[in-house]
């Protein structure tokens, strides 16, 4: 009987040692919140649990920025992850010479044909395809719809021009608690060039002009966007400088809105479920003011699956992006986290999600009010950081708008000559 039970131990063993051997383990590199995080491993675990000898281990950071570094020291060392997260930076990395162009596996393990030609196009650069999009996101501002109703506030029109917007935040502010203020000083963030992208095409004056290699900025221009928050902070209408400077706003964790300091902040809209499962109160979606006016909202891939040329694990990796964009499971549980889905396939599993649904209904109205997405400026990594500098300085009164204003248009000339 010993005998036999040795035997079966050695066979016990030997099976797990193939089983190890067999098996693929790729690594998924992205950022996120404590949300995304949940949602992703709920997706790994429906991916391990059907395809047995593929293991999918996360490298997770909390934002964008550290992601970037910690990818960035891995691919120096020659250590980089097999599926990396991407955001609008894509193309830096394909210049790099980074990422694996992914056509050859279109049609076969990556089904295409279902996703949306504009998403397949987004990922698409200099006729390769190199990043799948997660699905499209737009920008948004959202609200505290519990704290207006705790306030006797009426909830705000779905679209509001500039002069109406205003109007709503003076209303508001009148009813709010002591140390609560109407909105974030959304230029203020450290990704402001959204907001000010905005404002840039609600005037008429988008940041680039890719056929001209030039900018219809003036600094007259981007002196005005500074007096515009500059009125807002005069007025109480947005945090005090010092006070806003204190939010990353990264995620719902760094935000104004969860810290409960602001009625309304700004996000993209695949950020609302995270920065819902931060806060019992109710949250939703508003319109950038003059959006419905000027068509100036832009709908945009919210960030994109790639795969590291190096990888030794392609395959399994090629697989695992199709089921986190085309498997209607994947979809249920990933909902519109990383943007609206861009596959046929997996919008077909429905939403059961009420902050999913909610994404959708502000889609339908903002989609219309959007037109196609500004050309990026060149060299635009230093855009945020720069533009943050200026606008902190003109926030805290070091310079005046007009000093800011030709600041920022001679840093966006300067970028386009780099």
């Amino acid at each position: 009987m010993r005998k036999i039970a040795f035997a079966c131990l050695l066979l016990l063993a030997s099976a797990a040692l193939l089983f190890a051997a067999d098996q693929t383990t790729v690594r998924w590199a992205y950022w996120g919140g404590e949300s995304r995080v949940k949602i992703s491993q709920q997706a790994i675990d429906l991916f391990q649990n059907a395809n047995p000898g593929i293991k999918i281990n996360p490298e997770i950071s909390g934002g964008a920025g550290d992601h970037f570094v910690k990818v960035d020291t891995q691919l120096a060392g020659g250590a980089g992850p097999d599926i990396i997260q991407m955001g609008g930076n894509i193309n830096d990395y394909v210049k790099r010479g980074v990422l694996l162009s992914l056509e050859k596996y279109s049609g076969t393990i990556l089904t295409t044909s279902v996703i949306d030609p504009s998403a397949i196009e987004s990922g698409t650069i200099n006729g390769h395809l190199y990043g799948v999009s997660t699905g499209v996101t737009m920008p948004a501002l959202v609200y505290n719809k519990s704290l207006l109703d705790r306030c006797g506030v009426p909830q705000p029109k779905a679209s509001m021009t500039y002069d109406e917007f205003r109007a709503f935040l003076a209303a508001l502010k009148a009813k709010l608690p002591a140390g609560v203020y109407p909105m974030q000083d959304i230029g203020a963030l450290p990704t402001n060039s959204t907001p000010f992208g905005y404002w840039l095409r609600y005037n008429g004056t988008p940041i680039y002009d890719a056929a001209t290699n030039s900018t219809p900025v003036t600094a007259a221009a981007a002196q005005r966007y500074l007096e515009l928050f500059k009125d807002y902070r005069d007025n109480g209408l947005v945090l005090p400088a010092d006070l806003a400077a204190g939010f990353a706003e990264n995620n719902a964790d760094t935000s104004a809105i969860i810290a409960g300091k602001v009625a309304i902040d700004f996000i993209w809209t695949n950020q609302l479920a995270g920065y819902q499962g931060a806060t019992k109160d109710e949250l939703n979606l508003l319109e950038f003011p003059g959006a419905a006016v000027k068509k100036s909202l832009w709908q945009a891939p919210s960030q994109f699956y790639t795969i590291n040329k190096d990888s030794k694990n392609i395959e399994a990796a090629v697989k695992f992006i199709n089921f986190l964009v085309n498997s209607p499971d994947a979809s249920k549980v990933l909902g519109n986290d990383r943007g609206a889905s861009a596959s046929a396939t997996a919008r077909a599993a429905g939403l059961a999600n009420v902050n999913d649904q909610k994404v959708v209904a502000y889609l339908t109205v903002a989609g219309p009010h959007s037109s196609r997405e500004t050309a990026h400026l060149p060299n635009d990594t230093e855009l945020n950081s720069t533009l943050y500098l200026i606008y902190q300085q003109a926030a805290f009164a070091k310079i005046t708008p007009a000093a800011g204003g030709q600041q920022i248009h001679d840093m966006i000339v300067r970028l386009i000559n780099k």
